[in-house]
């Protein structure tokens, strides 16, 4: 899809409004016009693409408060941080359908915590059904950006992903390349695992501000290459011709010295990745004073929204190619509109 402006993409969904990956979050987001949604995908017990930010599950969901549930906490290390909660390979898709949403941030997003325990937890398949469904009704191309999470960890447990999604993405339909598809990770190993199976589509390396792949890790030790050398000339020129772009923190872009600190960009990651033919897309951008620079934090708490159209204009002025965004119509809004 080529356009003058970036791909808008609803993060999650719109958890701006609705608690992420719920159905009225899609929902929401596809009626706002934005041109392709984000669904991370973890797995179940008995194989099944499950639709959660992380494996574990108490933050974004009511497991915590299901009785039925209460042995199956426990603390597991994945990606090599040791965690306590629920998780979804412990649970059979059966069972995570009876759970029920809630809000990530309620201490921020009020309003969205208010749709809380009122909707099923989603499958992937059910996400791409949505957006079939939208397509045809608003007669436009919407695109799936698929997230693989904890790739190596599921793997390490006989729950390879990269078999399980391709086979989904045939049996949805979602294979033929006739409709915009982008496979996105953390970890290089499972993208050219899922190219290997000749699934169509973008394959789209996610960086982070700080740290090693946990796949690069596991081969080559503190030897593996950390997400910022990747985003440099050196670490962009190893990535051509094995994936087809990154997707980048935004303050990769923005550079400041932590989050809320003061602005030293943009640097040149953009036009470095386009220069070797790479597409480039940046997350998370949100209106919310927490989650601005310094310099474009308004007044009142963190849960006010700042001027967040003067950080969304320098980012979208280095020519970015997709934004990720929480609330899907400030973002519509703000990118279609002519510079």
């Amino acid at each position: 899809m080529n356009r003058r402006s970036p791909l808008v993409i609803g993060h999650r969904g719109a958890p701006g409004y609705r608690p992420e990956h719920s159905r009225s979050a899609y929902d929401l987001a596809l009626a706002m016009g934005v041109d392709a949604v984000e669904p991370d995908v973890v797995v179940s017990k008995d194989g099944v693409l499950v639709v959660r930010h992380e494996n574990e599950i108490s933050g974004t969901t009511d497991v915590a408060d299901r009785p039925e549930f209460a042995t199956r906490r426990t603390t597991k290390i994945v990606d090599g941080a040791s965690q306590t909660g629920w998780f979804t390979e412990d649970f059979t898709w059966d069972e995570l359908s009876t759970l029920r949403c809630r809000e990530r941030l309620p201490e921020l997003r009020g309003s969205s915590a208010s749709f809380d325990d009122s909707q099923p937890v989603l499958r992937l398949r059910d996400v791409l059904d949505l957006v079939r469904a939208a397509g045809l009704e608003q007669g436009r191309e919407i695109g799936v950006v698929v997230e693989i999470k904890h790739a190596s960890y599921f793997a390490g447990i006989g729950l390879g992903i990269a078999p399980l999604l391709a086979a989904e993405l045939a049996d949805a339909g979602w294979a033929s390349g006739a409709l915009p598809l982008v496979i996105e990770s953390f970890e290089r190993t499972v993208l050219e695992q899922v190219r290997a199976t000749g699934i169509p589509g973008s394959f789209i390396y996610l960086l982070a501000a700080a740290g090693r792949p946990f796949d690069q890790l596991i081969a080559h030790g503190k030897a593996a290459a950390t997400y910022r050398h990747t985003a440099t000339p050196a670490g962009l020129d190893a990535l051509v011709g094995v994936v087809d772009g990154i997707s980048v923190d935004k303050q990769m872009i923005l550079a400041p010295g932590k989050l809320g600190a003061a602005m030293t960009g943009p640097t040149t990651v953009v036009a470095d990745a386009h220069a070797r033919g790479l597409r480039v897309f940046t997350w998370t951008l949100r209106p919310e004073n927490r989650f601005l620079v310094r310099e474009f934090r308004g007044a009142g708490g963190p849960a006010e929204f700042g001027d967040y159209e003067s950080e969304w204009a320098i980012i979208r002025d280095t020519g970015v190619d997709g934004v990720f965004v929480d609330h899907a119509d400030l973002g519509v809004e703000f990118f279609r509109r002519e510079a």
